[in-house]
């Protein structure tokens, strides 16, 4: 006769699917990889790109593009991010499942969103290298977050299929 007892905390977190299909999780991780690679691509043209010329450091012709695609890449992935509200990460504040990093990657996103509003609408010339360094390096520092919750997720449920 099956059990009409309700199911525990421990056991509903153990049942909670809170793996994304294929296509979404593509699409957030390209998101993101592109969000990360342009940035890294802005900082190394504009920190060590840059050459001497007859009126002072010229701008490596990287640097532009890399800021272009940067933007781009921001305004896709917080589209994927958004997606992720219900489809994941409402279901796992249910369960009560991988929150320390889940809260971290919250954060942090809050504060990169943040960080490139002021550089684009309130950063003026005196307080914009502040404004700068935050953002980049909150945004590296975003690199590791993510593959650490990925990681604690996946340990999390190592019996679900990859």
């Amino acid at each position: 006769m099956p059990s009409t007892k309700p199911a525990t905390a421990a056991h509903a977190r153990h049942h909670v699917n809170l793996r994304l299909e294929r296509w979404h999780r593509r699409c957030v991780y390209l998101s993101c990889a592109a969000l990360f690679a342009s940035g890294v691509a802005w900082l190394l043209a504009r920190y060590c790109l840059r050459a001497p010329g007859q009126f002072g450091e010229t701008i490596h012709p990287l640097e532009p593009w890399a800021m272009k695609t940067h933007g781009a890449a921001a305004m896709v992935t917080l589209f994927f991010l958004g997606s992720l509200m219900n489809a994941h990460i409402r279901r796992a504040l249910k369960a009560g499942r991988n929150l320390a990093s889940g809260w971290a990657m919250i954060a942090t996103f809050a504060l990169l969103v943040v960080s490139g509003f002021g550089l684009y609408y309130l950063a003026g010339e005196s307080d914009r290298p502040l404004w700068s360094a935050l953002h980049w390096v909150v945004g590296l520092a975003l690199g590791a977050l993510t593959v650490l919750h990925i990681v604690l997720g996946r340990r999390a449920n190592p019996s679900r299929g990859h």
